[in-house]
């Protein structure tokens, strides 16, 4: 199953893999019911997670259900637990790039967000747009999600200019990237454009950096106040293994 998963990643176009997952997920999640795991998006539990990696395959870590993955279900449990994102009286302004499918419909259908998607390529964006050049006017949205696209963009600097321009003053983002914890500074190397080496090396064939800790830094530079927060640090490690999250995974958390 694991090559099996690791082949379809690495073969088929994202925004493809994206329409299959409709027809795939409803029975994914039949065959695999059951009690050990449990996606904490839907509360519905299974026997397994799935295998996931484009390199490296992890276990038990893609929900049939939601298709969630580890940082997904963290930044859920992040926002149910520790922000008003699903409370607020207000109506919050939202802008999601690259949305994940287990959160698409959910904050589509939620009263209190006035919920924006944008990407260049997702056929589930609402504005096709380049982050290093937003088509948005200044200090425009209260909430800001963009998780794990940074690493996707050569000028990252530029594209975290534009997250914090959009940003409302008092404002909040959260830009998760994979992170390898263990590199004091960020690699990159615009010399390695083979899509192999690439996967090798970045850890997937279209990443162009590895973020080390100065990533956090690299957000203040640019102007955010940013909190790094291990939220698996507050959940009990029961909660930890049975909802499959990924222990001491850091959510930066950025104000303006």
């Amino acid at each position: 199953m694991k090559k099996f998963f690791k082949f379809i990643l690495n073969t088929i176009p994202r925004p493809i893999l994206i329409r299959l997952s409709y027809v795939a997920r409803p029975v994914l999640a039949l065959i695999l019911r059951g009690n050990k795991f449990t996606d904490p998006i839907d509360g519905k539990s299974f026997r397994m997670f799935l295998p996931y990696g484009y390199g490296t395959q992890r276990n038990n870590v893609l929900s049939p259900s939601t298709l969630s993955l580890e940082r997904h279900r963290l930044l859920w449990l992040y926002l149910q637990n520790e922000t008003t994102f699903f409370t607020a009286e207000t109506k919050l302004k939202v802008l999601h790039f690259a949305p994940e499918q287990a959160f698409y419909k959910r904050f589509r259908n939620q009263k209190n967000l006035n919920y924006t998607t944008t990407d260049l390529f997702s056929p589930l964006a609402d504005v096709k747009a380049d982050i290093c050049n937003l088509p948005f006017e200044d200090n425009q949205y209260d909430i800001i999600l963009c998780n794990h696209v940074l690493e996707h963009i050569p000028d990252d600097t530029k594209a975290m200019q534009e997250l914090y321009r959009i940003l409302k003053t008092g404002g909040m983002g959260i830009f998760q990237i994979p992170q390898d914890l263990s590199r004091e500074a960020t690699f990159s190397d615009d010399s390695i454009v083979n899509e192999k080496e690439r996967a090798k090396i970045f850890g997937q064939y279209d990443h162009v950096r590895v973020y080390g800790r100065d990533y956090f830094n690299k957000l203040r530079s640019i102007g955010f106040k940013v909190e790094e927060v291990d939220y698996t640090s507050k959940t009990s490690p029961e909660l930890v293994q049975k909802y499959c999250l990924a222990k001491g995974e850091i959510i930066p958390v950025c104000y303006k």
